[in-house]
């Protein structure tokens, strides 16, 4: 049966609305790196919403423009990165994700931030695909774990290992999730660590969750710190 003349045909799909692009704040003190910052993630797709040039700037405008992420130097006057780092991420949520930036790749700043919350953290020499990846990447809820930057970083900082013994902070988990613990304190992904524990992502994802849960970490950074810090993965033993 044809449609009458000048009748507006109906069950036609509704139209795909596209996904918002990512909202990103650059902090840094330098104006020339926060404009090549600026322009690498906007020639990407990615909406930069503002700008800070310290770590006090970066919290008010945190607050007020709640970006997805916020791209945070470290050293800053006025107030220094893992400070602002706190700041945005204290109270109730939800919180930007916080990628750490820093000309240094042994920087104790930088290991104060990731313990403070931070998403991941990068070198300021990264290649623009590297850091238009990283943004990406930690806006959908993972963390920027640059495996040979998060070991020596750990490595320096970390407690020697108690031998022969289950740290105390991880008694609370399965022998499954010790497990995945150790490869995500390596850097591996969930497609990665299911492929050597023979798991699918998925389940990989859910032993996460509960790693998560059951230690009251925010993200695979911090468990990445408490495998460190408690001696279960020392730097430089296999993976």
């Amino acid at each position: 049966m044809s449609t009458p003349s000048g009748a507006r045909a109906t069950g036609t799909a509704a139209p795909v609305t596209a996904a918002p692009p990512t909202t990103v704040l650059v902090v840094d003190d330098q104006e020339l790196v926060r404009m090549g910052f600026r322009l690498i993630l906007e020639r990407a797709g990615l909406d930069v919403v503002g700008e800070a040039a310290d770590g006090r700037a970066a919290v008010t405008a945190a607050r007020e423009l709640r970006p997805d992420v916020v791209l945070m130097d470290i050293r800053m006057p006025r107030l220094d990165g893992v400070a602002a780092t706190r700041e945005i991420l204290a109270g109730a949520g939800p919180h930007p994700k916080i990628l750490v930036l820093t000309t240094f790749d042994l920087d104790e700043y930088v290991w104060s931030a990731v313990r403070g919350g931070a998403a991941g953290f990068l070198l300021k020499d990264v290649a623009p695909d590297d850091l238009v990846h990283a943004v990406r990447v930690v806006a959908r809820g993972e963390s920027m774990l640059a495996p040979a930057l998060i070991t020596r970083l750990l490595a320096q900082f970390a407690r020697r290992p108690r031998a022969g013994q289950l740290p105390a902070e991880l008694s609370a988990l399965s022998e499954r999730e010790i497990g995945v613990v150790r490869l995500v304190a390596r850097g591996l992904s969930n497609a990665e660590i299911g492929a050597q524990l023979f798991l699918s992502e998925a389940t990989v994802k859910t032993y996460v969750s509960r790693v998560l849960t059951k230690l009251d970490l925010r993200d695979r950074v911090q468990i990445a710190v408490v495998a460190y810090e408690s001696g279960l993965v020392q730097a430089g033993e296999p993976g």
